[in-house]
C-alpha cells in the first residue's frame, strides 16, 4: 500500500495475498481447517461471485449472524469485495435485539449460523420470520420485514426457505473472475462498509457507518504500533460480531499478512491458552478481565505463553498487578492499552510497547497518527488546559454518521468534526490520556461531582482487592450516593468496616462509599467491558433505594 492507502479492504485483500501467497492466513480449530492467503481469497472470491449471482447490488446491507468461524470472515471480506455493507448481529442478541436490528438496518439479507449452543438462532428466525416456512430462497416475502429478501444459512443441515452457504460458495463458480473484478472497481474507499451496532445502553441501538478508508487507517497505525508483520500470528479471542474482533484483529492481521487464530467459537479461557501454546501465538487481545479469566483458568500454570509479544487490552481500567502478570508470567511484554469507539473507526489512542508499566495502567496512551483528541469543558464546549478534565473529543477517521439517525449524529459529531466521545479524561503534557469514566456516570452527590475512578484507584490500590467498580445510586436527600462492587482476591477475608477505614485514610469524606458489596463477578458485554448500568438497577433495587 502506498500513500494515502487509497484503497478498499476488497482490494487490500487482493494486494496482499499476491505478496504472501503460502503464508497461512486462517487457522480455524474448532472446525480443523487452514487457510493460506492464496486459499484464503480463493473463498472469498468463490463467496462473492455467490452473492453477485445471488443478485446482491452494491451498498446492499447484509446482516451477518454466527460465532467465531472461519465462515465468519469469509463472509466479511466476501461482502467488502461486491461492495455490500456487513450488519454484524451479536451472538447472544435478544428476540427483540434482532428484530430491532433487522428492521432499522434494511437489511436486504441474513447470512446466519444455527447457533451458538444448538439450533436457537434458527428458532429465533422462525418465530420472527414465519413466512420462511413456505418461503423460495430469495423470494421471502415478510410483512414484518420488507426488506428481507434472502436468508443464508452456516449449517450441515440445511433448512426451509434459505439458502446453504457452500450452496452460495458453489454458485459463484458460475460467475467469471471478470465479473467481481468490475464490481471491486466500481467501489470507492470512502464507501461504507461496516454498520456495527452501539450497545444501546442509554437508548435504542445506532448503527454506526465506517469507511473503508476509516478502518483500514486506523488498523494500519494500530498494526505499526504493535510491530506486527506478516511473521505473527494473532489469537482472537473476542466476539467477530464487535468491531475489536471483525476490525481490530482481523483487518490488522490481514494488512499485515499475519496468522489469525481462531481458538474457539465464544470466549473459552482454556482454549485461547491452548490455542496460543499449539499455534505458537505472539499476540492476545481482550479485556483486562478476560486476562484474569486465563490467569485464573485451571489450565493456566501448564500453559505453554513463551511465543506471546504483543497485543492490546482495551475496554475497562487495568490494575497494575494484572498488567505485571500479563507482561511478566504471560511475556507479552509488549501489550499495550488502547482506547477508542466504533464511531471513531476503532482506535483512538494507544500506549506504545516501550511505554513503561505505570503509562500503560494509568493511561490509555497518545493519539495514533493523523488522529486529534482534545478535552472539553461540556457545560461551555471550550477546550480545557492541560492535566484538567473535560470530555475526550476526536478528529480524524470518524464515522460517517449514525444510520438514518440524523439528530442523533449532529449530536455526535460537530461542525468542526469532532467526535463528542461522552467519555471524561485529562491529557498531560505529553499527550497522555487517562479516562476517569463516562459522562453519565459521574456521581453528583449534594452538588460535588465525583468521578468513579478517583475512588477505583484507592480501592485497586488495597492488596485484598482485585477488581473495584463504583457508581452511583439514587438517593432522595443527596439526589445520589456512591456504591462499590468488590471483587477480593482469590481466598483473602475482609470487613466492609475494613474496607470503609482505608478509604476514610485516603479520601475525603465526600467520597466515602455508602454502599459496599462483595462479589464474585461483575455484570458484563460479551467484549468483558464492565456494565454499571446493570449494577445501579440491581443496587437501588435490592436497597430499595427509588
Amino acid at each position: 500500500m502506498k500513500g494515502q492507502f487509497r484503497v478498499t479492504i476488497g482490494g487490500l485483500l487482493d494486494e496482499v495475498a499476491s505478496r504472501f501467497p503460502d503464508r497461512e492466513a486462517l487457522i480455524d480449530l474448532p472446525r480443523a481447517r487452514k487457510y493460506s492467503y492464496r486459499e484464503f481469497l480463493e473463498m472469498v472470491n468463490r463467496l462473492a461471485k455467490g452473492f453477485l449471482k445471488l443478485g446482491f447490488e452494491k451498498g446492499d446491507h447484509i446482516a451477518l449472524w454466527a460465532p467465531n468461524l472461519s465462515e465468519w470472515i469469509i463472509t466479511e471480506f466476501a461482502i467488502a469485495k461486491i461492495g455490500g455493507v456487513l450488519v454484524s448481529v451479536d451472538t447472544r442478541c435478544t428476540l427483540h435485539q434482532l428484530e430491532y436490528l433487522l428492521k432499522q438496518s434494511d437489511s436486504r439479507a441474513l447470512v446466519m449460523a444455527g447457533g451458538l449452543k444448538g439450533l436457537e438462532y434458527i428458532e429465533m428466525i422462525d418465530q420472527l420470520v414465519p413466512e420462511i416456512g413456505e418461503a423460495v430462497p430469495g423470494e421471502l416475502d415478510s410483512a414484518s420485514f420488507p426488506e428481507l429478501k434472502r436468508l443464508i444459512l452456516i449449517s450441515d443441515q440445511p433448512h426451509r426457505g434459505m439458502f446453504h452457504w457452500r450452496g452460495v460458495l458453489k454458485a459463484g463458480d458460475n460467475i467469471s473472475d471478470h465479473v467481481l473484478a468490475e464490481r471491486l472497481r466500481s467501489c470507492r474507499e470512502d464507501d461504507v462498509v461496516t454498520l456495527l451496532y452501539t450497545s444501546g445502553t442509554t437508548g435504542s441501538p445506532k448503527g454506526v457507518m465506517s469507511t473503508h478508508f476509516g478502518l483500514i487507517h486506523t488498523s494500519m497505525a494500530s498494526a505499526e504500533n504493535q510491530k506486527l508483520t506478516e511473521k505473527d500470528r494473532l489469537c482472537l479471542s473476542v466476539p467477530l460480531s464487535h468491531m475489536f474482533g471483525c476490525v481490530c484483529i482481523t483487518l490488522v492481521a490481514v494488512i499485515k499478512g499475519a496468522t489469525l487464530v481462531i481458538p474457539s467459537e465464544a470466549f473459552d479461557p482454556g482454549k485461547v491458552l491452548d490455542a496460543i501454546g499449539r499455534e505458537r501465538c505472539t499476540a492476545i487481545y481482550g479485556s483486562p478481565s478476560a486476562f484474569m479469566a486465563m490467569m485464573e483458568d485451571a489450565e493456566y500454570p501448564r500453559s505453554k505463553l513463551s511465543s506471546l509479544r504483543t497485543g492490546i487490552m482495551g475496554g475497562a481500567q487495568c490494575p497494575m498487578e494484572v498488567m505485571k502478570r500479563v507482561v511478566e508470567e504471560m511475556g507479552a511484554r509488549e501489550i499495550v492499552i488502547g482506547y477508542g469507539l466504533t464511531e471513531s473507526s476503532s482506535w483512538i489512542t494507544q500506549t506504545r510497547p516501550d511505554d513503561p508499566l505505570e503509562l500503560r495502567v494509568s493511561t490509555v496512551g497518545r493519539p495514533l497518527p493523523n488522529v486529534e483528541v482534545k478535552m472539553i469543558d461540556p457545560a461551555s464546549g471550550q477546550e480545557v488546559p492541560e492535566n484538567s478534565i473535560g470530555e475526550i473529543c476526536a478528529r480524524g477517521f470518524n464515522m460517517k454518521g449514525y444510520y438514518k439517525m440524523p439528530a442523533a449524529t449532529a449530536s455526535a459529531i460537530d461542525s468542526e468534526g469532532w467526535l463528542h466521545t461522552g467519555d471524561l479524561g485529562c491529557m498531560d503534557d505529553r499527550g497522555y490520556i487517562r479516562t476517569t469514566g463516562r459522562l453519565k456516570e459521574v456521581i453528583n452527590r449534594g452538588g460535588v461531582m465525583i468521578y468513579p475512578t478517583e475512588i477505583e484507584e484507592v480501592l485497586f490500590s488495597h492488596p485484598k482487592i482485585l477488581n473495584a467498580q463504583v457508581f452511583g445510586v439514587p438517593d432522595k436527600a443527596l439526589g445520589e450516593e456512591i456504591a462499590a462492587w468488590i471483587k477480593l482476591q482469590e481466598g483473602v477475608i475482609i470487613t466492609e468496616e475494613e474496607i470503609a477505614e482505608y478509604c476514610r485514610e485516603k479520601l475525603p469524606d465526600s467520597h466515602l462509599p455508602r454502599f459496599i458489596k462483595f462479589v464474585k463477578e461483575f455484570p458484563m458485554t460479551p467484549l468483558g467491558k464492565i456494565q454499571k448500568f446493570k449494577m445501579r438497577e440491581l443496587m437501588t433495587k435490592e436497597y430499595r433505594l427509588e
